[in-house]
């Protein structure tokens, strides 16, 4: 270990093992590290047994639940845009050869207390049981403005520059009501809350093009795809990548954390005498990383990339995500049978500050035996009571076999990288999707190298992965 690297990652979270896969393309000199003895972090899958552990403090989960191994249960768990940014990242790198895909059934909105189909194109908006029939032809003039419109083509804008109107001045040139808004907004355009209506209206537009090419992209139900055996296998395929191009990988290390000092010899480091932790990221006189030291061995880097638990004193803590992880027999109701599915609670549905989510995965992913369905129903915590907060979302869900409860803080970096060379993520939110993540990745690597990926990739490579 005691070598110098170009970057050391600590944690093996996923967005972790993406830029530790992407660095090492790149040719850097990569070492990984994680507290852990698994791939996965945070982002990690369990099986039942794991399952029970983690959250009844027992190894012996009911027999009528089935075979603990036949469960792949992810604790952050989120489907994939088809043609979104983590599909290309993917192409890139050509992680694909190591992982399958399969389209998921169904994407759907709350709305006025019923599940419906979130309609995506101008015909599904003219069948959608969502509006009226008048609201149904200004809706459908809506998706044909977009779905037409094309940045660089002046002729599709309509005499509007998207760059400057807000997205309620476009929608309200539609004449579309809050109703309707609040479904594209949500269930289409994906935001969190409603903040994007004062923001200029290009990025609603954007996103709601790329949902709608997604869609297209498996002529399915939805426009996300899910891994077979669930989440844990997109780390591992990122440290696969990694390890080919020479990363070196270390799991299982003593806990790291941030110490500011200067950095000392390996004799020093060791010495009883100077009482401290066994593993420590360390900084030189001017505050920039020079090395992480584990088990009196000291690596030597010149930039540091990890989750905010590694460095804590460089973070702040932003908000809190309430969850519920749910084990059923059946799917969600009124979601067609979907074996697979994401459902959209906007924030005006339920009264509240910001959406809720509800996925389900099934045996038909893999990731739970035959007949049993994984549900998962998540929000950004407004109260510290989890199981009154997602009420709403679990009344939604039908009888459930077992059902287990947590909150987890979400953190932020403070630090200036420019500063110290620490490259910190963002903790995962409350969304089912993994849009806002691949944005916090491809951020970090831009950081980290001065780099823009290019994502300009033939999506089409990735399809025999993925039917």
């Amino acid at each position: 270990m005691d070598e110098e690297y170009d970057v050391i990652v600590l944690g093996t979270g996923l967005k972790e093992c993406i830029l530790s896969g992407l660095l090492s393309v790149d040719g850097l000199k990569v070492l990984h590290m994680d507290r852990n003895d698994y791939y996965g972090g945070e982002s990690t899958s369990l099986n039942l047994i794991q399952l029970y552990k983690r959250f009844r403090g027992s190894d012996k989960p009911p027999a009528h639940l089935g075979s603990s191994r036949d469960y792949n249960v992810d604790m952050i768990p989120k489907y994939i845009m088809a043609n979104g940014a983590l599909v290309r990242v993917l192409i890139h790198t050509d992680v694909t050869k190591y992982l399958y895909f399969k389209a998921v059934d169904g994407s759907f909105v709350y709305n006025k207390g019923k599940i419906h189909k979130v309609p995506a194109t101008d015909m599904e908006a003219l069948k959608s049981p969502l509006m009226g029939i008048f609201e149904k032809r200004r809706a459908r003039k809506f998706f044909i403005y977009v779905q037409d419109y094309n940045e660089s083509d002046p002729k599709t804008h309509d005499g509007m520059d998207l760059t400057r109107v807000t997205t309620k001045e476009l929608i309200a040139k539609y004449g579309l009501d809050d109703n309707t808004v609040d479904f594209i907004g949500h269930a289409l355009a994906l935001h969190r809350d409603d903040r994007y209506l004062h923001e200029p209206a290009l990025d609603t537009v954007k996103r709601m093009k790329l949902y709608a090419e997604s869609l297209a992209r498996f002529a399915g139900g939805s426009p996300y795809i899910y891994p077979l055996y669930g989440l844990g296998e997109l780390p591992q395929a990122f440290a696969r990548l990694s390890a080919v191009y020479g990363g070196t990988y270390m799991l299982n290390k003593p806990e790291c954390k941030a110490h500011d000092r200067t950095c000392f010899k390996m004799e020093e480091l060791s010495s009883p005498a100077m009482n401290f932790p066994k593993c420590q990221v360390e900084f030189d006189a001017e505050g920039k990383v020079c090395g992480v030291t584990s088990e009196g061995e000291t690596a030597k880097c010149k930039k540091v990339v990890c989750d905010p638990s590694y460095l804590t004193n460089k973070v702040r803590k932003v908000g809190k995500v309430a969850r519920a992880i749910v084990i059923m027999s059946h799917p969600i109701p009124n979601t067609n049978d979907s074996h697979s599915a994401q459902v959209i609670l906007p924030q005006k549905q339920l009264g509240r500050k910001s959406d809720m989510y509800l996925f389900c995965c099934s045996y038909s992913h893999n990731v739970a035996p035959k007949g049993k369905f994984i549900a998962f129903v998540s929000t950004e915590a407004e109260t510290d009571n989890p199981e009154t907060e997602l009420k709403a979302g679990i009344d939604l869900l039908g009888p459930v076999d077992e059902i287990f409860f947590e909150t987890y803080d979400r953190y932020e970096p403070v630090n200036e990288p420019t500063l110290d060379n620490c490259f910190i993520s963002t903790s995962y939110d409350a969304t089912t999707h993994f849009e806002s993540t691949v944005v916090d990745v491809l951020n970090m690597y831009t950081l980290i190298t001065g780099k823009v990926l290019d994502l300009n990739v033939d999506l089409s490579a990735a399809s025999a992965a993925e039917e």
